[in-house]
C-alpha cells in the first residue's frame, strides 16, 4: 500500500475520511501552537534534573546543541513535503512515511513507518504517566499544606492514569488535524502558563536561597560508571525534550498556500524552537540553581516547591490539561494511518467506512465510524495499559528520546535532502552532513544504553 497518501495530486482537494472537503486554512502561528503543543510537553519538566547531572557547562551546552540540531533537522525536512520540487512540486508528502517512500523507496517506508508509529505510542505512555504524576501532585500539594511537609502523603498512580484514559477516548474522536487547532492553541497557552510558572519558583527560590547552587560536573556519584549512566539518561531527556520530526509533515499539510508551505514551516520551526529554547534554558537553569543536586525529576511534582500550594495545584492542572492535547497531537497521526490502511483494504465494508449519524441531548449531531470507535479505543486503553506497567518518569524519557532521536530526526531526513537537491556523494556537503549523522547516531546510542540501564534498574529494584 501507499503510505499517507503520498502520491496525490498538489492541486486535488483533500477529502477526509467521511467524505467531507478539508480546507487547508493553517498559518505559521497555527503550525507553531502544534510545534509548542507538542515540543512543550512533559519533557521541560525534567530538565533540571537533567542538567543537575551534567553541570553547569554541559547542560546548558547540550540543550542549545539539540535546539541547533533540530532547526537545522527541521529545515530540512520541510522541503520534503512536496516532490520533486519543494516549492511546486506536484506531489505533496502528507505524512512522515510517505515521503521516505517517494524519496527512499518502500523497504525504508516500511522501516519507518515502524520506528514512528513505535515512537508516536511511547509519547502517549509517556504523556499518560506524566497526566497521572500530576494529578498526585494536586492532591500532595493539598496534603502537605494541610498535614505539614513531614506528613506521609502517598497517592497510588493507577486511578489517575486510567482517568486521563477515559478522557483521551473523548478527545480521540476529533477527525484529524485539521479539526484540533483549537486544542493546539489552549495545550500551547497551557505549556506557556506553567513554564512561567516553574521558572518563576526556580528564581523565588534561588533569590530566597540567597545562592546559586549547582556545580560545574554535576551530581557526585560513587562510581564512574554510576555517572556515566546518569549523564547518558541526561542526554535521553534532552533528546526526548526537542525533535518533533514525527509530526512535522502532518503539521505542513495544515498550512494554506500561498506562500508555498515549506517557507512557512520554516518560519513556525524558528519561531517554535527559539521560544521553546528560552523556556528550557529558563527552567532548567532556574531548576538547578534553586535545588543544584537535590533537582527532583520532575520539577513541578518532585516537591521542591510545597508553597504556595494553590500555584502547584494551578500549574499542575496547567500541565493536566496541556498533556490532554499533545498526546492528541501524537496520536493523529497513528489514527489517520488506521483509517487510510483498513479503507483500502476493505473498500467495501461498512464498518469500516460508513459513518452514522448521533444526536445526543443538548449537544449537536456527530457522525460516528465504528472503525474509529473501536480501534482508538483500543489505542488508548494498550497505552493506558503500559503506562501502569512501567510508570517511571525520567527513564521512560529518556528511552523513548534516545530510540527515536537518530533514525527519526536525523537520518531519514537527511537521507531525503540528499535525493531532492541532488547532492553529489563525497562533495563537500555530503560528508559534513553524514558526519553530522554519523555523530547524531553515536549521541543517540550513547543514550540509549544508559536509558534501557535506568528503566531495567527501576523496574528491578
Amino acid at each position: 500500500m501507499a503510505f499517507g497518501e503520498g502520491g496525490g495530486d498538489a492541486s486535488a482537494p483533500l477529502i477526509s475520511s467521511d467524505g467531507s472537503k478539508i480546507v487547508r486554512n493553517g498559518n505559521k502561528w497555527t503550525a507553531s501552537a502544534h510545534v509548542i503543543t507538542a515540543v512543550i510537553g512533559s519533557g521541560v519538566l525534567s530538565l533540571a534534573w537533567s542538567m543537575a547531572q551534567l553541570g553547569w557547562v554541559a547542560g546548558p551546552g547540550t540543550m542549545v546543541v539539540f535546539a541547533s540540531v533540530t532547526a537545522l533537522q527541521s529545515t530540512i525536512f520541510a522541503d520534503c513535503y512536496r516532490s520533486p520540487d519543494p516549492e511546486h512540486g506536484p506531489h505533496r508528502n502528507r505524512t512522515y512515511a510517505s515521503a521516505v517512500e517517494r524519496n527512499l523507496g518502500s523497504s525504508s517506508a516500511w522501516v519507518c513507518q515502524l520506528l514512528q508509529q513505535t515512537a508516536l505510542f511511547g509519547y502517549g505512555i509517556a504523556y499518560t504517566i506524566t497526566a497521572s504524576t500530576s494529578f498526585r501532585a494536586i492532591l500532595k500539594a493539598n496534603c502537605y499544606h494541610a498535614r505539614g511537609h513531614q506528613a506521609p502523603c502517598t497517592y497510588d498512580g493507577s486511578y489517575y492514569m486510567l482517568m486521563f484514559g477515559g478522557m483521551q477516548l473523548l478527545l480521540s474522536f476529533i477527525p484529524d488535524f485539521h479539526d484540533m487547532a483549537w486544542l493546539s492553541v489552549v495545550a500551547a497557552i497551557m505549556s506557556f502558563s506553567y513554564a512561567f510558572i516553574g521558572l518563576g519558583l526556580g528564581l523565588a527560590n534561588t533569590i530566597s536561597n540567597g545562592v546559586i547552587k549547582g556545580s560545574i560536573t554535576g551530581v557526585p556519584m560513587k562510581t564512574p560508571v554510576a555517572k556515566v549512566w546518569r549523564v547518558s539518561q541526561a542526554i535521553g531527556d534532552i533528546a526526548f525534550a526537542y525533535p518533533y520530526s514525527l509530526i512535522l509533515l502532518e503539521i505542513q499539510d495544515t498550512l494554506k498556500s500561498p506562500p508555498a508551505e515549506n517557507k512557512t514551516m520554516k518560519k513556525a520551526s524558528i519561531i517554535s524552537i527559539m521560544v521553546t529554547t528560552f523556556f528550557y534554558l529558563c527552567c532548567g537553569c532556574f531548576g538547578y540553581a534553586a535545588f543544584g543536586s537535590d533537582a527532583p525529576g520532575n520539577l513541578l511534582t518532585g516537591f521542591g516547591f510545597y508553597e504556595p500550594y494553590w500555584l502547584i495545584d494551578f500549574a499542575n492542572a496547567c500541565i493536566i490539561i496541556h498533556l490532554l492535547g499533545g498526546y492528541q497531537v501524537y496520536s493523529q497521526p497513528i489514527y489517520q494511518f488506521a483509517d487510510r490502511y483498513f479503507a483500502e483494504r476493505y473498500p467495501g465494508s461498512g464498518f469500516v467506512n460508513d459513518f452514522h449519524t448521533v444526536k445526543l441531548p443538548l449537544l449537536p449531531a456527530f457522525r460516528v465510524n465504528l472503525l474509529r470507535v473501536c480501534f482508538r479505543t483500543l489505542y488508548v486503553a494498550s497505552t493506558t495499559a503500559v503506562a501502569l506497567f512501567v510508570p517511571y518518569f525520567n527513564e521512560v524519557l529518556a528511552l523513548l528520546g534516545a530510540l527515536n532521536f537518530w533514525p527519526l530526526a536525523i537520518y531519514f531526513p537527511v537521507e531525503m535532502y540528499f535525493i531532492q537537491r541532488k547532492v553529489p556523494r563525497w562533495s563537500t556537503r555530503w560528508v559534513v552532513l553524514q558526519g553530522f549523522s554519523a555523530l547524531c547516531l553515536l549521541v543517540s546510542a550513547f543514550a540509549l544504553v544508559g536509558s534501557v540501564q535506568g528503566v531495567i534498574s527501576q523496574k528491578l529494584g
